[in-house]
């Protein structure tokens, strides 16, 4: 070829498009990017807090089945893996554990409810016994007392007054207990414990890894790190606390109500399931079901014997659980002060009943966590680092 081809003319590019004046300016682009401010993290955290507080004052009345199938679900949750590890599906064995906890439940309460009932009946029988037998031995020991240090000291007229109180005291007490006992359903309805509470602790605990991840997926990158870890704390300790705290009420129900029967103690066995049961609140469960059984023991008996008796069950229950079920089954893993877990279930059942109780530990153990990673940080912060100031 002698002559090279000739290129092809390439068209004339398009003139450029006139920008209508009327319309407002085009956005500057985005440089990359843009990280959140203080205040708009701070604003995050407390407009969720604020939402999460309405909608527990909001929804109270009917969120009650749905925190107890939470807690359900937490407390199988071990189990469930543990099965779903050797090989059974995770739906199989969240129905093979609800199932079996519901009959347990349901076993416990065709037992234990003729029973209770029963010793009801004997406590209506017996309660104006009870009260003359505790006034004669009141009366009695003021009586010795009088005789001790003179009449200056203890007159008549008090002792007839205190004698009167404790009476009065002991038939309130009495027919409270015997009206809280007969009105529980009005607690839970049977709707909400046969259907709504299984129902809903299954599915929960069938697809607790998903909502956990979902959740963890939620949270925010630049602080992710810390949130799990701090949640790995709360589980650490509000785990500990509830599984342990559980197993030990349940032996110490047993134990309370076995031994307060074998001594002749007639309601025995409802003393020792409340007292054991109870024993989740720090020393109040105890010494109230204590202050309880040498009431009674008192009215029945009528002689110390029968009173230094049931006082040795539960010196020795004290003695059980502190030396022997509550460092096996809690140790040193339970970061939750005594006082403050009791004042967390009080404040709980104040504000919100029943499921202010339900609430109140999970709230006390992850703002016990809380708590502990701030102070953590303002140990190690310039605020407690600063040298101190030297004289001028």
């Amino acid at each position: 070829m002698s002559a090279m081809t000739p290129r092809p003319e390439l068209p004339d590019p398009p003139p450029p498009l006139r920008r209508d004046p009327r319309l407002p300016p085009p956005p500057p682009p985005r440089a990359g990017p843009r990280t959140a401010t203080r205040n708009q993290r701070l604003t995050m955290v407390l407009g969720l807090l604020a939402a999460a507080l309405f909608l527990l004052w909001l929804f109270s009345a009917i969120l009650t089945p749905f925190v107890l199938a939470a807690c359900v679900a937490y407390f199988l949750d071990p189990f469930a893996t543990r099965l779903n590890r050797l090989g059974l599906g995770r739906g199989v064995a969240a129905l093979l554990l609800v199932t079996a906890l519901m009959a347990l439940a349901l076993l416990a309460l065709l037992l234990l409810y003729p029973l209770i009932i029963a010793q009801v009946a004997t406590l209506l029988a017996r309660l104006p016994s009870y009260v003359a037998g505790v006034g004669a031995a009141m009366q009695e020991a003021l009586t010795a007392l009088e005789e001790r240090f003179g009449p200056e000291i203890f007159d008549t007229r008090l002792r007839d007054l205190a004698v009167s109180q404790i009476g009065a005291i002991l038939s309130f007490l009495g027919t409270s207990a015997t009206r809280l006992i007969g009105g529980g359903y009005a607690l839970f309805s049977v709707f909400t414990l046969v259907v709504v509470t299984p129902v809903v602790a299954f599915y929960l605990l069938r697809d607790w890894p998903r909502i956990i991840g979902r959740i963890e997926s939620w949270l925010p990158r630049r602080s992710a790190a810390t949130l799990r870890q701090l949640a790995r704390d709360t589980d650490r300790v509000l785990s500990a606390w509830m599984r342990g705290q559980l197993l030990c009420c349940a032996l110490l129900a047993g134990y309370y109500a076995i031994g307060l029967s074998a001594v002749g103690l007639e309601l025995g066995l409802m003393v020792g399931l409340a007292s054991g049961f109870l024993t989740f609140i720090p020393y109040v469960g105890s010494m109230t079901g204590l202050a309880t059984a040498l009431l009674l023991a008192i009215g029945q008996f009528g002689t110390w014997n029968g009173v230094g008796l049931v006082a040795a069950i539960f010196v020795a229950g004290q003695v059980i659980e502190g030396y022997i079920i509550y460092p096996r089954l809690l140790g040193g893993r339970v970061e939750l002060h005594a006082v403050w877990v009791i004042f967390a279930l009080f404040a709980g059942g104040v504000a919100f009943g029943f499921l202010g109780v339900l609430l109140a530990v999970p709230m006390a153990a992850t703002l016990g966590v809380l708590a502990r990673y701030w102070l953590r940080r303002y140990l190690e912060s310039p605020l407690y680092l600063d040298p101190p100031r030297t004289g001028v």
